[in-house]
């Protein structure tokens, strides 16, 4: 018998994980962020909340979950999320068991009318357990593998924050500096995929943003530090007309590029 899922919260992600998991198969609860019902007959339940939101629902609804239920965040940062949780639970949840999540499929758009269910269709699916030695059951990456997900991946809250400052937050920050740039009005003509690709995610919920750069400021500010740094670089380059130093900087690039291979292109 598959197992029963709610979602809680119902914008991209949430109505994704909603449409993905019915098209798997499943029974699915979709449940707004007030509601409760759906949630005690639930085996799987995912809440699609903003972070500062993801543990005061676990603490109005926990009494609601069924024992044995799994309950996985989805929230874009876990090391505020899960100390949060341990604050608020230090003697354990009882029965039920919390996991983070942080799918790694997304649109330059939001909303529950934006989500699909082909959404996590080759995506990773980052898990975060409670504690590094935990084991996690196998029906859960079962779970994620029959809905699209081509992998599942198991970090410390730790690693996932660092990693997600640099292959998330900062491309996002990043594009909306780049399409606040006068010219950009002007592009049609004169812009093709680098364009594009710089651009793509520069349009982001300011609420939702504003919040995980935050929650995640620590190394955010790191990775953004160092970025900072190698742009400097080229401006110093550009100002003494250094062609050595910009073909050095090119370079370095080259190098770097060819290290992490071609991927993700």
């Amino acid at each position: 018998m598959k197992m029963k899922v709610a979602v809680v919260g119902l914008g991209l992600i949430g109505g994704s994980f909603e449409k993905a998991s019915l098209k798997a198969g499943y029974s699915v609860a979709s449940l707004h962020h007030g509601d409760v019902g759906g949630c005690s007959d639930a085996d799987l339940i995912f809440v699609c909340l903003p972070p500062s939101a993801v543990v005061p629902w676990l603490k109005s609804h926990s009494h609601l979950i069924k024992d044995g239920a799994i309950v996985v965040d989805i929230a874009g940062v876990k090391r505020s999320i899960m100390d949060e949780f341990f604050a608020a639970f230090p003697d354990g949840t009882g029965a039920w068991r919390f996991v983070g999540g942080h799918p790694m499929a997304g649109k330059a758009v939001s909303g529950y009318a934006n989500s699909s269910a082909d959404l996590f269709l080759g995506a990773s699916m980052i898990l975060v357990p409670q504690h590094s030695d935990e084991k996690l059951p196998p029906s859960l990456e079962d779970f994620f593998l029959s809905i699209g997900f081509s992998r599942v991946v198991v970090s410390s809250p730790e690693r996932h924050d660092e990693m997600i400052a640099f292959t998330s937050q900062l491309c996002h920050m990043i594009s909306s500096a780049y399409v606040r740039e006068d010219l950009a009005r002007f592009h049609e003509g004169f812009s093709a995929g680098s364009f594009r690709d710089m651009s793509r995610v520069g349009a982001v919920d300011p609420d939702m943003w504003a919040e995980l750069f935050l929650s995640n400021r620590d190394e955010l500010g790191k990775v953004l530090g160092r970025y900072i740094e190698r742009l400097v670089d080229f401006q110093i380059a550009l100002d003494s007309c250094d062609k050595d130093r910009l073909k050095k900087a090119l370079a370095e690039g080259v190098a770097s590029k060819a290290a992490f291979g071609r991927e993700i292109e």
